[in-house]
C-alpha cells in the first residue's frame, strides 16, 4: 500500500496485490457533467468548495 501527497494536498492512494490481474475499464456509458480538459495542459486544479473539507481548520 501507498498513500502520496502532490501539489495543493492532492491524495493518491494506491494497493497492489499479487494474486489480483490487471483488468480492462469500460468506456462511460454517461455523458461528463462538467468541462472536458482533452488537450489541455495542465489541468486546472479543483475549484470546488465543500462546507465539511474546505473549512480551513485543523
Amino acid at each position: 500500500m501507498s498513500l502520496r501527497f502532490g501539489g495543493k494536498g492532492q491524495a493518491f492512494f494506491q494497493a497492489d496485490s499479487p494474486c489480483v490481474e490487471k483488468s480492462g475499464v469500460a468506456e462511460s456509458t454517461t455523458p461528463p457533467n462538467g468541462p472536458s480538459y482533452e488537450g489541455v495542459y495542465p489541468i486546472p486544479r479543483p475549484n470546488i468548495r465543500s462546507p465539511f473539507w474546505s473549512t480551513g481548520a485543523p
